[in-house]
């Protein structure tokens, strides 16, 4: 007999995605982003963009991931 599945069991919360501008490059990968709606905030690089090399540079547009509970940080999960 395998296991049962639950349904709803891992499902991931995805946060609220926004696109903005990096100003600024900060130690240990954080970056400052200025979005579209005029706020700031702190982002660090995704996995993905890690593992794949993707290099960030101040004046690059991406796409930023900001959670719910903290709208001042982030995670930057596309480079446009």
């Amino acid at each position: 007999m395998g296991k049962k599945k639950k349904k709803d069991e891992h499902k991931k919360e995805t946060g609220i995605i926004m696109e903005g501008e990096v100003t600024e490059a900060l130690p240990n990968g954080l970056f400052r982003v200025k979005l579209d709606t005029g706020h700031e905030v702190l982002a660090h690089l995704s996995g993905k963009m890690r593992v794949h090399f993707i290099r960030i540079v101040p004046g690059d547009r991406v796409k930023v991931e900001l959670t719910p509970y903290d709208l001042t940080r982030g995670r930057i999960i596309y480079r446009l």
